[in-house]
C-alpha cells in the first residue's frame, strides 16, 4: 500500500499523458502565481485520496482538467463537488447545509453526501478533501472491505471485473454502501449528541427560565433545523433515484465494463431502500425531538403567562388596598382641619374614631375585591 503521507502531484503533458512527480516537499494546495515566463497561470490543484479496488491508496493533487479526463465526466459534474468543497471551507454556521447529489454517468458515479465528495469508477474511487473525519471513516471501512492485493496498478482484466460483478455487490455499489453507512452513522451520532444535550438543557429551562438557558435552546433549535435539512436532502435524493430505473441502471459501472446486457436494478434498489428506511428513522427522531423542544417552549410560555397573571392579581390587590387606605386618609384629613367640632371636646372619642376608620377601610377593601371576583375580573 502506498504511503499516504506524501502528496503525488499529477501533471498533464502536451500529448495528454499523465505522469506522477514526487517532490521532496509537498507543493501547497493553494499555490498560485505565474509559471515559467509569467505568461501562464498555474492551475489550482485539489487534494484527492485515490482508493483502488485492489486496496491500494495514495494521496494526490490534481487540477480539474486532469480529473475530468481521468474519470470521463463533464465540467458541470465536477463543479458540483468543487462548489460544495469551497463553500465548506469558507462558510461556517449552524444553519449551513450542503446539498446531496448522487449522479450516474457513463463511466463514473458522482457522490456528494454531507462531507463525502467522491467520484467512483469500476476500478477506483477518488475522494476529495481526504482529511475530513467522515472521509477518513470511509477510507477505513473501504480498507476492511478491500484488503490490499499485489496486483499491478492499471491492470484490470475483464475476468477480474466479471468476478466482481458475480460477487454479492460490485465494487461501485460497495463503495456507495460504505458512503451511506458512514453518513447514516454520522447522523445517528449527531442525533444522539443533540438529544442528550437537549434533554439536559430543557430540564434546566423548565426549572428556571434564564437568558442563558433560552440562548442555548435557540442554538439547539438551529442545530436541529440544520440536521433535519441535511437528512431530508439525503432522503429526497434516494427517493429520486428509486423513482427512475434508468437512473439506477447508470450506476452499474462493472456491468458496463463486461458489456453485460442485464437490465434489472434489483440490487441497487434493495440497497437504496434499506438506507431510505434508516434515513427516515433518523428524520423521525429529529422531528420528535424538535416537537419536544416546541412543547417545552409552549409549557414555559404558559408558566410565564401564569406568573404574569399572578403579578396582575397582586397588583390589583395593592390597588384595592391603596383605595381603601385613601378613603380612611380622607376621613382623617377632614378631622385634621382647623374647624371647631363638638366631638373635639368629647373624652375618649379618638379611639373609637380610629377604630371606625380602620373597619371602614377593611370593609371597603373586601367589598371592592368581592365585586371584582363576582364580575369574574380575577
Amino acid at each position: 500500500m502506498s504511503n499516504p503521507s506524501y502528496l503525488s502531484i499529477c501533471h498533464q503533458n502536451k500529448d495528454g499523458a499523465v505522469k506522477n512527480d514526487m517532490p521532496s516537499a509537498p507543493i501547497p494546495i493553494n499555490a498560485g502565481g505565474r509559471k515559467g515566463n509569467g505568461k501562464k497561470k498555474t492551475r489550482r490543484a485539489m487534494p484527492w485520496m485515490r482508493f483502488s479496488r485492489n486496496g491500494n491508496t495514495e494521496v494526490i493533487e490534481c487540477d480539474k482538467s486532469t480529473i475530468m479526463k481521468r474519470v470521463s465526466i463533464p465540467a458541470r459534474d465536477l463543479r458540483i463537488l468543487l462548489r460544495i468543497y469551497t463553500e465548506n471551507i469558507f462558510i461556517r454556521g449552524p444553519l449551513f447545509s450542503s446539498s446531496s447529489n448522487i449522479l450516474g454517468r457513463e463511466k463514473s458515479i458522482i457522490v456528494n453526501l454531507e462531507n463525502i465528495k467522491a467520484i467512483v469508477t469500476a476500478n477506483e474511487v477518488l475522494l476529495l478533501d481526504p482529511l475530513r473525519p467522515q472521509v477518513l471513516s470511509l477510507i477505513d471501512q473501504l480498507k476492511k472491505q478491500f484488503p490490499q492485493r499485489n496486483v499491478p496498478e492499471g491492470i484490470q482484466s475483464s475476468q477480474e471485473a466479471e468476478e466482481g460483478f458475480q460477487s454479492e455487490l460490485p465494487f461501485e455499489f460497495q463503495v456507495l454502501e460504505s458512503a451511506f453507512e458512514v453518513v447514516c452513522s454520522f447522523f445517528d451520532t449527531r442525533v444522539t449528541s443533540l438529544e442528550t444535550e437537549a434533554l439536559s438543557v430543557l430540564a434546566e429551562l423548565i426549572e428556571k427560565v434564564t437568558t442563558e438557558n433560552l440562548s442555548i435552546v435557540r442554538s439547539l433549535k438551529s442545530n436541529f433545523t440544520c440536521l433535519i435539512a441535511s437528512v431530508q436532502k439525503v432522503k429526497d435524493e434516494i427517493e429520486h433515484l428509486l423513482d427512475d430505473d434508468k437512473d439506477m441502471a447508470e450506476f452499474y459501472l462493472t456491468r458496463k465494463v463486461i458489456q453485460s446486457q442485464q437490465e434489472d436494478v434489483e440490487d441497487l434498489e434493495m440497497l437504496l431502500e434499506a438506507y431510505l428506511i434508516q434515513v427516515e428513522g433518523t428524520r423521525n427522531k429529529l422531528h420528535t425531538m424538535r416537537k419536544y423542544i416546541d412543547d417545552t417552549e409552549d409549557y414555559v410560555k404558559i408558566k410565564q403567562k401564569d406568573k404574569r397573571n399572578r403579578l396582575l392579581v397582586f397588583k390589583l390587590m395593592i390597588n384595592r388596598a391603596s383605595f381603601a387606605i385613601s378613603a380612611g386618609t380622607l376621613v382623617v384629613s377632614l378631622f385634621g382641619m382647623n374647624i371647631p367640632i363638638p366631638l373635639y371636646s368629647t373624652n375618649g372619642v379618638f379611639g373609637y374614631l380610629v377604630l371606625d376608620v380602620f373597619v371602614m377601610c377593611i370593609v371597603l377593601f373586601v367589598v371592592t375585591f368581592g365585586k371584582a371576583g363576582w364580575k369574574k375580573l380575577l
